[in-house]
């Protein structure tokens, strides 16, 4: 769930620099893409910018490469901006969701890359921020938006919605058992006092859970709060457009890497991967047409997992799971 790693989580959030951000299978991410960005002129797509450890890298050891970053958020491209100003005009920086990467590419006249990275859920700054709202273990405003300039808060979500939406979203984005139980405790609540903090929310679902349930799977308001982050940033649907999107925008012989933090992601990816790799001819052709075969060769073998020493060094790289693919052919209609 959470990107971009801060070296101490719960400790003190990011500073100016980002001295301890630890960018999440960082040299995994770069091997996975150098095969496609070691001649002048490749163009590399940061579709998750956050703090830029990912970018500069990037730019670090692919010399002649040119980066496009994109953040929803604007204090992530600020802070990354500083960090990436070294690089000059290697380096463009975009203000956009990641879903909007065929739109920024036209607009920078680029019409195609060589190399595409997702790293996906929360940045350590939104999560480290504390009056951002992400994070269930300090108290802060509910808000959990990754652009704070537009879109609803986590807390109009909570206040507004009717109770069979909430616990659609609860079930569909946080897989959390207990929906039902927790949506009569917030509709119960919401009526006598709207919910502002996160404080007060945690504490609820601590109330509301049986006891069994709040022995398993850590913090048991871990996935309220990632359901409802889903939703205020309508994560899924996002990335539902955005990984076709950046497949259609790799030139054949770039490649895409993708960092997810959670199945529902994981799964998305896997979907789009999977179908690229696929031959999509009719049954019992003896002779495949070009128009059939696949656009995808997968690069890895299902989703590859952090090495037990990357978690002791950043335990927040513990969720993630890595899938990559290279663009083999050019579709035709």
């Amino acid at each position: 769930m959470v990107r971009d790693a801060h070296a101490n989580e719960g400790g003190d959030g990011p500073r100016e620099g980002q001295a301890r951000h630890v960018p999440v299978m960082l040299r995994r991410c770069l091997d996975l893409l150098a095969p496609a960005l070691q001649h002048p002129g490749a163009v590399v797509v940061d579709c998750t910018l956050g703090l830029g450890g990912h970018s500069e890298a990037l730019l670090t050891r692919f010399p002649e490469a040119r980066l496009v970053a994109l953040d929803r958020d604007k204090e992530a491209l600020r802070l990354s901006g500083e960090r990436l100003a070294p690089f000059g005009e290697r380096a463009t920086l975009v203000h956009a969701v990641y879903d909007e990467l065929p739109e920024v590419l036209d607009r920078l006249g680029i019409a195609r890359v060589q190399g595409v990275l997702f790293d996906l859920g929360v940045s350590s700054m939104q999560l480290d921020e504390a009056d951002r709202g992400f994070a269930y273990a300090q108290d802060a405003p509910l808000d959990m938006r990754m652009d704070q300039t537009t879109g609803i808060s986590a807390a109009e979500v909570l206040n507004t919605y009717p109770p069979g939406e909430l616990v659609r979203i609860l079930r569909a984005y946080g897989e959390e058992k207990q929906a039902k139980r927790i949506v009569s405790a917030i509709v119960r609540e919401r009526a006598d006092e709207p919910f502002t903090n996160s404080a007060r929310l945690v504490e609820l679902i601590r109330d509301a859970l049986p006891q069994a349930a709040k022995r398993t799977g850590g913090n048991p308001a871990k996935r309220t709060f990632q359901a409802l982050r889903i939703e205020v940033n309508g994560e899924l649907s996002v990335l539902e457009r955005a990984i076709p999107a950046a497949v259609e925008a790799i030139d054949v012989g770039g490649r895409i890497a993708v960092l997810s933090y959670h199945s529902l992601e994981d799964r998305l990816v896997k979907q789009v991967f999977a179908a690229g790799a696929a031959t999509t001819a009719p049954p019992g052709l003896p002779v495949v047409p070009e128009r059939y075969q696949p656009r995808l060769k997968l690069l890895t073998r299902g989703a590859e997992l952090p090495t037990e020493e990357e978690i002791a060094e950043n335990r927040r790289a513990a969720p993630a799971r890595l899938r990559g693919a290279e663009r083999i052919r050019e579709s035709i209609e």
